[in-house]
């Protein structure tokens, strides 16, 4: 028996390769509570790492594999979201004790408020926490059915896709670099969390 920690990148490669990244990434896109807590960027990019070969070890995963189950994650992810937003979302944010989810979901009005559907929809992808509520928040609001399809369908192949590439990128030009994940996942956790970090400094700066 192989113990499984689902919120460790690490433990659900090995344990699942690509079938484990579609799982993850399918809950963490969309399944409010569930998905709040999984990790996103932090296995996407590791994955794309272990899809890199080297001279002397071939790759862990097939990059194909990785690319397909990213990408129907996060899509079908986002949409059985929104499917949640629009038949009750608002009800289940209303009983959740999470101020951390209460939190993402105010963010998540607010930026579908500013910037727009589509803009929304494609940079929220790119935040930690905010991608999970936004869509079922964007369902609870009357996102058109269309617009939200199209807009998060965009996002989420440009943020699945982009950080598998990258990972892999970085595992073929870097020897061993398979042999540092931990060290990698926590500069990629840093990484992700900048823009939240930026907009909270934004929120301090503007008058009240």
């Amino acid at each position: 028996m192989i113990a499984v920690n689902p919120l460790n990148s690490a433990s659900v490669l090995a344990a699942f390769g690509a079938l484990g990244v579609l799982v993850v990434i399918f809950a963490e896109s969309g399944l409010l509570v569930v998905g709040f807590f999984l990790p996103g960027d932090t296995l996407l990019f590791p994955a794309g790492v272990l899809c890199a070969g080297t001279a002397h070890q071939p790759p862990r995963l097939a990059l194909w594999q990785v690319l397909l189950c990213a990408a129907v994650g996060a899509v079908a992810g986002g949409q059985v979201g929104y499917l949640i937003g629009r038949h009750g979302g608002r009800a289940l944010l209303a009983r959740t004790s999470s101020r951390r989810v209460k939190a993402a979901a105010v963010r998540a009005e607010q930026s579908l408020a500013r910037y727009g559907y589509g803009k929304a929809l494609v940079i929220g992808r790119f935040v930690p926490m905010l991608r999970t509520v936004l869509h079922p928040v964007a369902g609870a609001l009357g996102v058109p059915v269309r617009t939200f399809t199209l807009w998060q369908t965009v996002g989420g192949l440009l943020w699945s896709q982009t950080l598998v590439l990258a990972g892999y990128s970085l595992g073929s030009s870097v020897p061993h670099l398979d042999d540092y994940l931990l060290p990698l996942v926590a500069v990629v956790v840093v990484v992700s969390m900048l823009p939240l970090l930026i907009e909270a400094r934004r929120d301090r700066r503007r008058p009240r």
